[in-house]
């Protein structure tokens, strides 16, 4: 029997918010609580995957597009819009935040007035499911899924080692499921009022999130947050209204077929508020205050929900977005983020800063890639989506692991971690090996950003991309070799790692491993068909032949050679030697002896550069260039239309 597509995407929306009232009102850390969790998150995930695999393979998605009689779910929305102001309000006065006030009634209180005033127009669709709404189901219902069923495991260990933090984790959990209801939402609305109101689902969710623990630094940076998204929604309340009313459109799809002039207005208002969302400088912040909270909320918004937003809309807005000063400043954002921020991840320590940094640098990439508004650009966005969110999920996922094993997340104290933690170690190598080595669609991907960074013909962005991916390739060198490095006398650690996390992490590898060999498919069957909907025709692919053979040759090395290696050194003794400190080695190799004859403890430390290029050097200065940068964009292109 063949389900409705339209049913199944009625219940991918609504069932995650039922599993959230259903996990909230449950037992705390009961057994029953992680069977409810993963038997609902596995159905919720198995109808994604059904909707994703009969829209890829249909070929024709002008057939998913829906519009039925909306009068209730028009008034759920409204009323979901108040709810989430009157929400605001309540935590702003009660932490006496009250700028957070200000950014929610300006941007709710004119689609309220629009709405009740009958000025909004009705579109022809509400609900449309594409080749690129597909492939982002596959993201939010396999990697956030299998997030949530990592949370489930991962929270009530949390509270054995932070018995100060009150246990709310079942509110925590709940609100993981509401995050992938909005995601599901959003991604399948073609509404503009629609997609509006889960853009703020999203941003109270996340606000709620960072605030988990209540502490001081949590609650500053829960409102971090909460402001720079809400000055977002903003914007995107203020381009609603002006394709509302002034133009006469409703539809995302309409935005970006209609060809009509002047549109560029509503297109950099919502460009603005993809940034905000996107955590692209100078809105980056909020995602670097997002650590204090528990390491799932770090996964899900780093990976596939939160920050996915952002850059979802521009690879949506990419086309009409080609050869205009908003394009171009976009681009220049993106490019210059993700430079600054690679440099800003060599300069820390601490594993989930250097993935903080690393998510905005990508980040920072993607938005580039798609501020070009061309067809290369846009496969290499589509793929960095991809892989980044598999990739980086698996990471955060397996730091807060490491910390729970060593009591340290810190980069330094990973030396050797192939010995102590030997599987971890392992996991952690394919999660690194996915974000910056060949073959794995990171790496490939950068070089389309580069040819189309080079047909656009800025020389800067060029150099943002060169030099922003050495400085890459060094941060997680560094963090891989400390991995690696094999001391003489570690020890091997108790893994205590739970059953339900690994649930999550280990098909997350396998699924990195899997996208390296399905590479060139998924370039023809899930990127490629998304160029052609983008832009009305039949593209040439982006990847020939000959790239191709290219990659499965490398491919077969990057397995080969380690199993060549292995077989040549069987029935050969090894020989361990000591590290050479200047000839005056103690003999543990734990300690030398310096020039006064004293005994000294032997320590290997990366270096960080802090005085060439640390945080306190460069982020403020990166904020303010990115203000500038923002503020002549907003300027010249919306205030020059009024």
């Amino acid at each position: 029997m063949i389900i409705p597509i339209q049913n199944v995407l009625d219940f991918l929306i609504l069932v995650p918010f039922v599993m959230a009232i259903v996990v909230g009102l449950m037992k705390k850390a009961s057994p029953l609580r992680n069977a409810v969790i993963m038997t609902g998150g596995f159905v919720i995930m198995a109808a994604a995957v059904y909707v994703a695999v009969v829209v890829l393979s249909a070929g024709d998605t002008s057939e998913f597009m829906f519009f039925e009689d909306t009068a209730i779910p028009d008034k759920v929305v409204m009323a979901g819009e108040i709810f989430l102001m009157g929400l605001v309000c309540f935590y702003s006065i009660r932490y006496k935040k009250y700028y957070a006030i200000i950014f929610s009634l300006v941007g709710t209180v004119p689609v309220l007035w629009m709405d009740l005033t009958g000025r909004a127009v009705e579109g022809s669709t509400h609900m449309r499911i594409d080749t690129f709404a597909a492939v982002m189901y596959l993201i939010v219902g396999i990697v956030g899924i299998l997030i949530c069923i990592y949370a489930s495991g991962y929270m009530k260990d949390y509270h054995h080692h932070h018995t100060d933090v009150v246990d709310r984790s079942n509110s925590f959990l709940a609100l993981m499921f509401v995050f992938l209801g909005a995601m599901f939402g959003l991604i399948s609305s073609d509404s503009l009022s629609y997609i509006y109101f889960f853009w703020e689902i999203t941003s109270v969710c996340s606000f709620l999130m960072i605030g988990y623990t209540r502490t001081q630094e949590a609650i500053d940076n829960s409102f971090r947050a909460l402001w720079m998204n809400l000055l977002g929604g903003c914007g995107f309340a203020f381009g609603l209204m002006i394709c509302n009313m002034q133009y006469g459109i409703s539809n995302l799809s309409e935005l970006t077929d209609s060809g009509m002039e002047g549109l560029i207005v509503p297109v950099t208002l919502f460009a603005f508020a993809a940034l905000t969302k996107s955590a692209q400088f100078p809105f980056s912040r909020w995602l670097l205050g997002a650590m204090v909270a528990p390491t799932p909320s770090s996964a899900l918004l780093h990976s596939a929900t939160m920050v996915k937003i952002g850059v979802y809309m521009l690879i949506r807005l990419s086309p009409v977005m080609y050869g205009t000063l908003t394009g171009i400043m976009i681009t220049v954002i993106g490019g210059f983020t993700f430079f600054a921020a690679s440099l800003l991840a060599i300069t820390v320590s601490d594993g989930k800063k250097v993935l903080a940094y690393s998510t905005i640098s990508n980040l920072g990439l993607i938005t580039a890639c798609a501020g070009t508004g061309t067809t290369e650009g846009v496969w290499a966005a589509v793929m960095l989506v991809l892989f980044h969110a598999v990739s980086k999920s698996l990471l955060f996922q397996t730091v807060g692991d490491i910390e729970n094993c060593m009591g340290s997340r810190d980069i330094e104290d990973m030396h050797g971690l192939i010995i102590k933690l030997p599987r971890l170690a392992f996991i952690m190598i394919i999660g690194i090996c996915g974000m910056f080595m060949a073959p794995f669609g990171m790496l490939v991907s950068k070089w389309a950003a580069l040819k189309s960074f080079v047909d656009s013909g800025s020389v800067w962005l060029v150099l943002f991309l060169v030099f922003g991916s050495g400085s890459t390739l060094f941060y997680w060198a560094k963090w891989l070799g400390k991995i690696c490095t094999v001391i003489h006398q570690s020890f091997e650690l108790e893994d205590i790692t739970p059953r339900s996390e690994l649930i999550s992490i280990v098909p997350l590898t396998w699924l990195i491993i899997l996208m390296c060999f399905a590479f060139p498919w998924m370039s023809g069957h899930m990127v490629q068909p998304i160029l052609d909907e983008a832009f009305h025709t039949n593209i040439p692919d982006v990847i020939g032949g000959s790239d191709v053979i290219i990659m499965m040759i490398m491919v077969a090395m990057v397995f080969m050679i380690p199993i060549g290696s292995r077989f040549l050194s069987i029935g050969k003794n090894s020989k361990m030697t000591m590290s050479y400190v200047a000839g005056v080695n103690a003999g543990d190799d734990r300690h030398y002896i310096d020039s006064f004859g004293k005994e000294r403890a032997l320590y290997m430390s990366n270096w960080y550069m802090e005085d060439y290029f640390g945080e306190k050097k460069l982020l403020w200065p990166s904020i303010y260039i990115a203000a500038i940068l923002v503020a002549v964009m907003l300027i010249v292109v919306v205030g020059g239309a009024f």
